[in-house]
């Protein structure tokens, strides 16, 4: 048994989705969340600079003691996944879950008549990150699209409008008339958007998300280690779950009880040594 908590990092509030899932899977658990609103979205960024970005905030959960790293981003799993392995799981001993090989693996097992299509970030969809975790299926046709307006909507609390829309059909449009039967939504952002995504791709288009597939990997890898939180008998004695950020605290808790729910009371705000 590990009563430590489950660190989840994302670079602003796409991360809640994963850390919803945790939740619910875990219920014993607690979950310490850094989400790095400062320097959101990552999208457009170099990608040696969202390196260091995401290695500053696993960097400052890795310090206050966290037993297992989720990195709930797709671009920083892009980016850093391969130096994050090594400087934590390797060097720290702290297993490092990600979210691009789950909801692969998921879109694999979705789709009837192997056409995926893959919507991400800038960052995300450039590194082919999920053409190459999809590369050994054969006879798989995967489209990749670019969707880099959409994180800016969910950060700004935006998941409805006419704006959204017309943003939607653009990004989305050619792939529906690529035939794609199943979409993966490559950014934990976009599950936040599930309402228009799916009203622009239909019914007959199955959404995939890798917020339940990562909440498996983290119960799994969890329980495979022995580091599962002792159970919780005493009726008093709750989860405490923490949110930091490293931007405005009453924004982010704001915006974060919409998306997650009751458990944000609050947010702490933090400086990660070595941001931008």
């Amino acid at each position: 048994m590990d009563n430590a908590p489950i660190g989840i990092f994302d670079s602003g509030l796409g991360g809640l989705t994963v850390a919803r899932a945790v939740i619910d899977k875990l219920p014993d658990e607690e979950v310490l969340y850094l989400g790095d609103t400062a320097n959101s979205p990552y999208g457009p960024r170099p990608i040696a600079e969202i390196r260091e970005l995401a290695l500053a905030g696993l960097d400052e959960l890795a310090s206050r003691g966290v037993k297992v790293l989720v990195i709930a981003c797709n671009t920083a799993t892009a980016a850093a996944l391969s130096d994050a392995r090594e400087r934590y799981w390797v060097d720290a001993h702290i297993p490092v879950i990600e979210v691009i090989t789950p909801a692969a693996r998921a879109a694999v097992t979705t789709t009837r008549n192997h056409r995926i299509g893959i919507i991400g970030t800038r960052a995300t969809i450039q590194s082919e990150a999920y053409s190459n975790a999809l590369a050994a299926v054969p006879g798989l046709t995967v489209v990749p699209r670019a969707c880099p307006l959409f994180v800016e909507f969910v950060e700004a609390g935006i998941t409805t409008g006419p704006d959204l829309l017309a943003a939607a059909h653009e990004y989305l449009d050619p792939l529906r008339e690529a035939d794609v039967d199943t979409l993966v939504l490559g950014c934990t952002h976009y599950p936040l958007l599930t309402g228009v995504i799916g009203r622009v791709m239909g019914e007959g288009v199955s959404l995939v998300t890798s917020s339940e597939a990562t909440a498996n990997v983290t119960y799994n890898e969890l329980t495979d280690r022995d580091l599962l939180h002792e159970p919780r008998v005493a009726e008093d004695d709750v989860p405490h779950h923490r949110f930091l950020t490293t931007s405005t605290p009453a924004t982010f808790a704001k915006l974060a009880r919409r998306f997650l729910g009751p458990e944000v009371n609050s947010a702490d705000e933090v400086d990660l040594v070595g941001g931008i």
